[in-house]
């Protein structure tokens, strides 16, 4: 009787699978399928590019500059150390507070030193949900998740039940249990107070609420964000925008197939670039906004941390309004063939919506109108006598 052997992937092909997914071009369903690989696969390598792309060049710059003797010795001494921190990583006492698909995706099918079945077992998984092989989304998965998607903008306090019934008033036979999924899929929660709400991950910090009271009478006085689900023809993306909460102006934004901060923290950046800093800066509690890695941008440049408490989707009401302009004016208008031909019609939405798109709540002015006339208006100030 013989043994099927683990399929074993190159590091070639795992750096190519990588960058196809850093591109951003293509839903992680259609890579998966186009690359028979499972998803939480490319997952998990896009994460070891991303972490280990700036180790590269430090071990770069360190090789160049050492004598091959100490090299080798350095890397002696690292695989001793590895060997005695193999185990011990595994046994975090983090493992419990990790979803399903981020601790399938950390188990690795050539790790040198432990099998899968004892991955599995250090990462608290059945062996048979590891290898189980998504498929990519149906047609009618896809209509479900825009129609849910609309719902939501429209009742943001339906939880599965209503959804469930909603659904069930289209024709579509689907139960409360795939609802649930598909909803989690999404990103997608109802609004409303839940039992331990004030409970925080224990690895991210969540900072108060500042907006409440607060006069906003100035540009740059406070900055917001959020991300939103953006369904594609193939699968979907995901969209972090960054606003001028005075003037409703959009700085930056950027498009991502997968949940990652990196995604974040870039649009951060480049509004940090381009124009001057806020006093506060405001967003939910989201595990994006919570990380480190995003907390750690605005602390370096002294801006005052914001986020929404828990079951208040008015506290970020205007980024909220935002993503229902863009999806009733352009996402639910059209399709998309992929991520680039989405991120172009986004990039000229965008402008418009600065540029063009008059605002009842601005007395019908632009959005880049009311921002140049914010500082034009501080400028006056400050010059005179």
């Amino acid at each position: 009787m013989s043994q099927n052997k683990r399929k074993q992937h190159s590091p070639q092909f795992k750096a190519k699978v990588a960058l196809e997914a850093i591109k951003g071009e293509k839903t992680i369903a259609e890579i998966a399928s186009h690359y028979s690989v499972h998803p939480t696969m490319i997952h998990n390598w896009k994460r070891q590019l991303l972490d280990g792309a700036s180790e590269l060049f430090e071990r770069g710059a360190k090789s160049s500059a050492t004598e091959p003797e100490t090299n080798a010795q350095i890397d002696e001494l690292y695989r001793q150390i590895g060997k005695l921190q193999v185990e011990r990583d595994f046994f975090s006492q983090q493992v419990g507070t990790i979803g399903l698909a981020d601790r399938k995706a950390l188990v690795e099918r050539d790790h040198p030193d432990l099998s899968i079945v004892r991955q599995c077992e250090l990462m608290q998984i059945a062996r048979s949900s590891f290898y189980y092989q998504a498929l990519p989304p149906s047609e009618e998965e896809l209509t479900l998740m825009r129609l849910l998607d609309q719902q939501y903008l429209e009742t943001p306090f339906y939880g599965s039940r209503k959804m469930t019934v909603f659904l069930q008033s289209y024709g579509y036979n689907v139960s409360r249990k795939r609802v649930q999924r598909l909803m989690r899929e999404m990103g997608l929660f109802a609004i409303y107070p839940k039992p331990n709400m004030s409970k925080a991950h224990p690895a991210h910090r969540i900072y108060p609420y500042l907006l409440r009271g607060l006069d906003i009478t100035s540009a740059n006085q406070v900055w917001c964000t959020d991300i939103t689900y953006l369904p594609g023809a193939k699968g979907h993306f995901y969209l972090v925008a960054v606003m001028d909460w005075y003037s409703r102006k959009v700085l930056s934004w950027r498009i991502s197939n997968t949940l990652e901060v990196e995604f974040c923290v870039a649009a951060l950046d480049e509004a940090l670039t381009r124009y001057p800093k806020p006093n506060i800066f405001n967003s939910d509690q989201g595990a994006q906004f919570t990380a480190t890695a995003f907390t750690n941008c605005l602390k370096a440049v002294g801006i005052n941390i914001s986020m929404d408490r828990r079951g208040r989707c008015h506290d970020n009401i205007f980024i909220e309004r935002l993503w229902r302009s863009l999806k009733y004016e352009l996402i639910y208008l059209k399709s998309f063939e992929n991520g680039q031909h989405l991120t172009q019609e986004v990039k000229h939405w965008f402008d418009w919506y600065n540029q063009v798109r008059p605002h009842q709540g601005l007395e019908y002015r632009t959005p880049n109108q009311m921002y140049c006339d914010s500082l034009k208006d501080m400028n006056a100030k400050v010059v005179k006598p």
